[in-house]
Order: structure tokens, then C-alpha cells, then sequence
């Protein structure tokens, strides 16, 4: 599923090259579907595709017996799916020693390994394999967004002159409905789109789930774990929350344990990833919410979940907010990574908060507020932004770098009192 007939550029094609050149090898990671082997291969010289039945039996037995052969070929060179089989992780660090040079393999991977097959693999490969996760496509990748306000130059303290969106809030809702899924973007009808999540979600509840462990389980709890934490979303929800909302939606009682079960399930098979907690270390008696907001990697998957389409995020806008959020968090990530950029979220005890905090590897910082299209909710996110900014400097932190409400409006332009108001169909890298 992930060949596509035209290759999408990826934000991620800049930093792969620039891992390529600083390490052994890459293993790229991600969630089926998202181009991770359509992404490798523009960057390989040579594949072998472990998935391919053709060729699968014998590709394994070549590993297994004589795995320098295996190994041997053009390089950058290309091993899709590795973790079907993770004994050649340990054959792929030995090579890499033994070359001494940098951009000799990429791998790819769309399930983290389990437990037994870990076990194949002496050595982490620390200094030697890089991982880097491959993400759903942005706003901006697809086209959708014009990137004309781009975060990177906000960090560099350049402004920018009033921008204007043409997306409407229909549109958002159809947006976050498909994903940034390639094959979903790729072809324009709409209704082919959006089906290509509800095939994905299908097969992630029937076959991914069931190959993650020897005991085969029903379809009936994976659902109600999945919809609940859908139902979550942009927020953080504890186990027993998650709990307690299946057996109010009338769904299988589930106990703690089973849940933290499938949830371990959904981050090996990048379904989810979730938004850390940044502690500016503040001197004050303030305490500060470590607990990491709920995110699928994409939002489209928690809509399949819900089986919600675009006309029912209309007629519930405190659903579509929440999912609104999750997609800006997906593309700040994708965004952010460009110049080492990560993003956290913001609560403390005194009810503070802000939905997204970029932090660079140098210190500097932003924080953002996102609001779908309510006045009034913006004015609370600018109001919020600007007293967090003051907590911190009080505590004789470094001021952010600017502060901004992302919104589903039309306009992007600067306030009077510094917070920029920014539609996501403006911002870019």
C-alpha cells in the first residue's frame, strides 16, 4: 500500500539526508501506510522489500545463513520491514563497523518488535543505527496549507504581513476526517479519500493487532479501547478514565491492566503518540502536570474509531475542537523537526496551560494556544499565552520566542499585545 504512482515530497526527505550523513544507518519508523518504504526507497540504492511473498522465504534463509551476503549491495541499501526479521539488526551494527562509513543502510519498520524477538538482538545499535519517525503528511506537504507564515522564521524573530486562509471550516472537517495518509491525498475524490483510513483502521483492528501477540484476541475490546481513546483525544486521560468511559458508553468492561495492555500495542504500532509534559523547572511552589495529552499519530484514525465523518465534526464542534488540536499537533511536530525542534504541552496546578510548547536543542521556546474559531476562546488562548509567558520570566527563564493561537479562521495577523493568530492553512515549516 505504500507505492503510490507520484512520489510527494516529505519535509522528512532534508533530515533523512542529513542522518544519512552523520551515522551508519537509519531506521525509520512509523505506522503502515504513512510512505515510509515510498520515502526510503528515493533515498536508497538498492532494496530488498522483506514483505514481497515472491521472495520473502528466501530473503529470510539468505539472512539467517549468510547475512554479509545478504547486506552486500549499493548503498544507501534498503531493508523494508526489518523487524520480520530483527536478528540482522545485530548483523547490520557488525557492517557498519567493519565499513567505517556513514549512510550504509536504511531500515524500515512499521511494528516495534516484541519482547521474544528482542531478545534475537545483543547490541541497541546506539551510535550506529538512527532512529527517525516518519509521520502522516502535513498540511503543507499536501498542499492543503499554504505555509506562508513559517515557524521556522517566527523562531528566527522574523515577522510577517497579515496572510489570509482559504480554507473554510468544511474544509477542516473533511481534513481531518482523511489524514495525511499519501494514498488518501494523492487521489482527489473525496469519498476515495476518506476510505482510505476506514480500510486502514480495519486492518490494524483484524490482522495488525492479532500479529502483535501469540494469543489471538477478539476485535470486540480492541474497539472499545480504541474508541474510547478517541473519544480522549487532546486530553490526559488517565488508564482509569479510559476505564471508566468504556463502561459508560455500555462497551465490554475492561479492566486497568488489559487497557495499559493495548495501549503498550498501539504505541509498537505507532497508532499513537502522545504529547509529553515540558517542566520549565520553575522556582515557584507551582506544580506542574506531568501527565502526556492523548494523540493518535494522525487524527483521522480516532474519526475511523468513532466512525465520525466531516458532517458530524459540524455538528459537534467540541469534538472537531479536539481533533482540530490533535491535527495541529501532528503538523508542529512535522514542522518542528526541521530545525530540532520538540514539541510538549503546558498545565500546571494553577489551571495554566498551553495545548503546545516548542522547545529547541538551544533553549529557545514558543508557546501555542489552539482554539478552532470562537473569539472568545481565542481572546482566553492569547490571555493564557501571555500569562504563562509571565510566570516563566518571572522565574528568570528565557522569554519565548513568540507566542501564538492557531485557529480554523481565515486570517493570520499579529495583535496589538504581540500573540500571533495563525489559521493552520497558513503555517508551514
Amino acid at each position: 500500500m505504500e507505492e503510490m504512482e507520484e512520489y510527494i515530497p516529505r519535509l522528512a526527505d532534508e533530515h533523512l539526508e542529513f542522518l544519512l550523513k552523520t551515522s551508519g544507518a537509519v531506521y525509520i519508523k512509523g505506522p503502515k501506510w504513512c510512505g515510509k518504504s515510498t520515502t526510503a526507497k528515493k533515498h536508497a540504492k538498492s532494496c530488498v522489500y522483506m514483505q514481497d511473498k515472491m521472495t520473502q522465504d528466501q530473503s529470510k534463509a539468505l539472512a539467517k545463513n549468510s547475512p554479509s551476503i545478504f547486506l552486500k549491495g549499493d548503498t544507501p541499501r534498503l531493508i523494508d520491514e526489518w523487524q520480520s526479521i530483527p536478528f540482522i539488526w545485530d548483523s547490520i551494527r557488525f557492517e557498519i563497523d567493519q565499513r567505517n562509513k556513514f549512510g550504509q543502510f536504511l531500515l524500515t519498520g512499521s511494528v516495534v518488535p516484541n519482547d521474544e524477538d528482542n531478545e534475537e538482538r545483543e547490541h541497541s545499535g546506539a551510535g550506529r543505527i538512527v532512529p527517525m519517525v516518519l509521520r502522516t503528511m502535513s498540511l503543507f506537504e499536501s498542499k492543503d496549507s499554504t505555509g506562508e507564515v513559517s515557524l521556522k522564521q517566527l523562531f528566527d524573530g522574523k515577522d510577517f504581513e497579515a496572510k489570509v486562509s482559504d480554507l473554510s471550516l468544511e474544509d477542516y472537517s473533511y481534513l481531518i476526517c482523511r489524514g495525511g495518509w499519501p494514498t488518501a491525498v494523492v487521489h482527489g475524490e473525496k469519498d476515495t479519500a476518506l476510505q482510505q483510513v476506514r480500510n486502514y483502521y480495519s486492518v490494524l483492528i483484524s490482522e495488525d493487532f492479532q500479529r502483535m501477540r501469540k494469543k489471538k484476541r477478539g476485535t470486540e475490546k480492541i474497539s472499545a479501547v480504541m474508541m474510547s481513546y478517541a473519544r480522549n483525544t487532546a486530553t490526559n486521560a488517565s488508564i482509569a478514565t479510559i476505564c471508566r468511559d468504556i463502561s459508560v458508553a455500555g462497551e465490554k468492561k475492561i479492566d486497568e491492566d488489559t487497557v495499559r495492555d493495548y495501549l503498550y500495542d498501539l504505541d509498537a504500532l505507532f497508532v499513537k503518540e502522545e504529547l509529553p509534559a515540558w517542566n520549565p523547572n520553575l522556582r515557584s511552589k507551582t506544580t506542574v502536570n506531568c501527565s502526556p495529552v492523548r494523540h493518535f499519530i494522525d487524527p483521522s484514525i480516532g474519526c475511523a474509531a468513532l466512525d465520525i465523518w466531516p458532517e458530524d465534526l459540524i455538528n459537534d464542534l467540541e469534538t472537531m475542537g479536539l481533533f482540530f488540536e490533535s491535527m495541529v499537533i501532528r503538523d508542529l511536530r512535522i514542522y518542528a523537526e526541521r530545525f530540532r525542534g520538540h514539541v510538549y504541552h503546558y498545565r500546571d496546578g494553577d489551571g495554566l496551560e498551553a495545548d503546545a510548547v516548542i522547545r529547541t536543542n538551544d533553549g529557545r521556546w514558543a508557546a501555542i494556544e489552539v482554539k478552532l474559531c470562537d473569539s472568545d476562546r481565542i481572546e482566553e488562548g492569547a490571555k493564557h499565552l501571555l500569562e504563562l509567558k509571565d510566570k516563566v520570566r518571572l522565574d528568570r527563564h528565557q522569554e519565548p520566542e513568540f507566542l501564538m493561537v492557531v485557529t480554523a479562521t481565515n486570517y493570520a495577523y499579529r495583535r496589538e499585545d504581540g500573540v500571533f493568530v495563525v489559521p493552520l492553512g497558513c503555517l508551514g515549516p
